[in-house]
């Protein structure tokens, strides 16, 4: 059986020709003779997953409809993270919101741990459940369980009242961390997913800076209630949206498998498109050529079919057990750690920044959520780069490798280089923040800001392009994968977040972002051996993988 031992033993040339789960035929490079007798070469983009001819699967669908998709995803990431960071800045004005006793800022931050951690801990049952009963279903129950609870935090009476209200809150949003990114995972070709994991990650940092900007202005103006009504109006905006523009994506796929060791891959020829996009009656065309398969085999996908609600997959055992099986999977841990970090950090920044800046030696009072314009700055940034970089560099070693005589491979490994320059930014941002916040006066605000935009340029980086080598690499288990990544993400929250304001009372910012820099620098570092080896682990860990996806 193909293991560890076999993967590692494989030849150079073994391996470039190998084909594991992952490995797609992305470019087709057509040699043809023009008049005068030279050869000019071609480059075609292969469709990857290849599409069938049901109007229903969603690789098929129109882009307007695409389009709204990931449209309504990136609003729902957008409402969660401003739902859990606009209090942050709203902390300094609830100190008296539950008299006779004043709150302390260390137990208020608690209100944003602990929604943090469940926002990551619930997608342990939401994804198996999404696995089982479908994407739509399980987006729509969770949004009025966001919408529900918002309004519980609105009008609760008691500090105790509000934190369990937050944790029942964090439950309802955590199918945006987890079943949103499947979404859009599964309506687009490996050559569009990094673009549009860009726009989606793009809203998903925009979130929380914008929750912990105009949280501390709502509170000052309208009372810090009004974050919580203000969530309860986004909450039920998406579920309206989703309603209607989200259909259905759980689509059985079948996972098409490979001899590693040989050069050629089982099935019929892939299809291919031109590197300019074609008509949608093209593609379905070429479906139709190489599968076999006739529209005409299919009822239609009309509207009404698109708001239908409810499926069922059956094995629960196997679906929850999955989400710890993903584990086996190296490239998760890798995705994980530096998600948790990345995260863990902007999390942290969002609960402390304000409080620093509130009184001496700046007092900026209900300015004080001013703190993260500057990762507003480093999001737009780290988006256009996500967005021009993701999808050129897997097509770039593609066309190289078709270019060079070779099948145009994609490795899912070519985006991992990628990250190395953003993680590095971000983790040396931590280090700005801290020290800036160590020395205050003057103007070292602007330390904080720019250690809070280094920060948020590196995080535009994971679910682009991490998020996509999941998707790639392990299709099949991508949502189970994407579970454990959430889950560690919110632990890291939740412990640098619970203990991060005794500490900097106690030993001052630079030590606690020093280690949380360090730590995230260690695992930007673990990038370096995956990209390297990558391949190799995927052949030992392909027999884990299942011959269908919910994809």
């Amino acid at each position: 059986m193909v293991g560890y031992r076999y993967a590692f033993s494989l030849s150079k040339e073994e391996l470039r020709n190998a084909t594991p789960p992952g490995t797609d035929r992305l470019v087709d490079h057509a040699l043809e003779r023009t008049k005068s007798g030279r050869e000019a070469g071609e480059d075609k983009i292969v469709l990857v997953p290849r599409p069938s001819a049901d109007p229903a699967d969603p690789l098929n669908w129109p882009r307007w409809r695409k389009l709204a998709i990931l449209g309504c995803m990136s609003l729902y990431s957008f409402s969660v993270n401003f739902a859990s960071a606009s209090l942050s800045s709203a902390i300094p004005f609830m100190i008296m919101a539950f008299p006779p006793k004043p709150t302390s800022e260390p137990d208020l931050t608690h209100l944003l741990a602990v929604n943090v951690l469940f926002q990551g801990a619930a997608n342990l049952w939401w994804v198996p459940l999404a696995n089982i009963f479908g994407r739509r279903t399980i987006n729509l129950i969770a949004l009025l369980i966001f919408a529900l609870c918002s309004v519980w935090c609105a009008e609760a009476k008691t500090y105790t009242s509000l934190l369990v209200g937050r944790i029942f809150q964090g439950i309802g949003m955590a199918p945006a961390d987890c079943v949103a990114p499947d979404v859009v995972g599964e309506i687009f070709f490996v050559h569009q997913r990094g673009r549009g994991m860009a726009i989606y990650t793009l809203f998903l940092a925009q979130g929380s800076l914008v929750g912990a900007l105009t949280g501390s202005y709502i509170a000052a103006a309208h009372g810090w209630r009004w974050t919580q009504w203000i969530n309860t109006i986004l909450a039920g905006a998406v579920f309206v949206l989703c309603f209607f523009f989200q259909p259905e994506t759980l689509y059985g796929r079948r996972q098409w498998t490979s001899d590693y060791s040989t050069t050629a891959r089982t099935g019929s020829v892939p299809q291919t498109e031109d590197i300019v996009p074609q008509d949608e009656k093209d593609q379905v065309a070429k479906v139709e050529e190489t599968t076999g398969d006739s529209r005409a085999n299919y009822a239609p996908f009309t509207f009404s079919r698109s708001l239908s609600i409810g499926v069922y997959r059956g094995n629960v055992l196997q679906k929850f057990a999955g989400p710890i099986l993903a584990l086996r999977f190296p490239g998760t841990w890798l995705v994980m750690l530096q998600y948790g970090g990345l995260v863990g950090g902007i999390v942290t920044i969002s609960a402390i920044g304000p409080q620093l800046v509130a009184g001496p030696p700046y007092f900026w009072g209900q300015n004080a959520g001013a703190i993260v314009s500057g990762g507003l700055i480093g999001t737009a940034l780290g988006a256009i780069y996500a967005y021009f970089i993701a999808d050129w560099s897997i097509k770039r070693q593609a066309a190289k490798n078709a270019r060079g005589g070779g099948r145009g491979l994609a490795e899912p490994e070519s985006r991992l280089l990628t990250m190395l320059p953003s993680l590095f930014v971000a983790t040396t941002g931590l280090w700005v923040f801290g020290f800036s916040a160590q020395y205050p006066g003057g103007t070292r605000w602007v330390g904080l800001q720019f250690g809070l935009g280094m920060l948020s340029f590196g995080l535009m980086q994971v679910p682009s392009l991490g998020f996509n080598y999941i998707i790639e690499a392990y299709n099949a288990v991508s949502g189970d994968c994407f579970v454990m990544i959430t889950t560690l993400r919110a632990v890291i929250s939740f412990a640098w977040t619970f203990f991060v304001g005794t500490w900097v009372q106690e030993r001052g910012p630079a030590e606690p972002f020093g280690i949380f820099g360090m730590l995230l620098g260690i695992f930007s570092l673990l990038t370096i051996p995956m990209w390297y080896y990558g391949k190799r682990t995927r052949i030992a860990t392909a027999k884990w993988l299942p011959a269908e996806a919910d994809h």
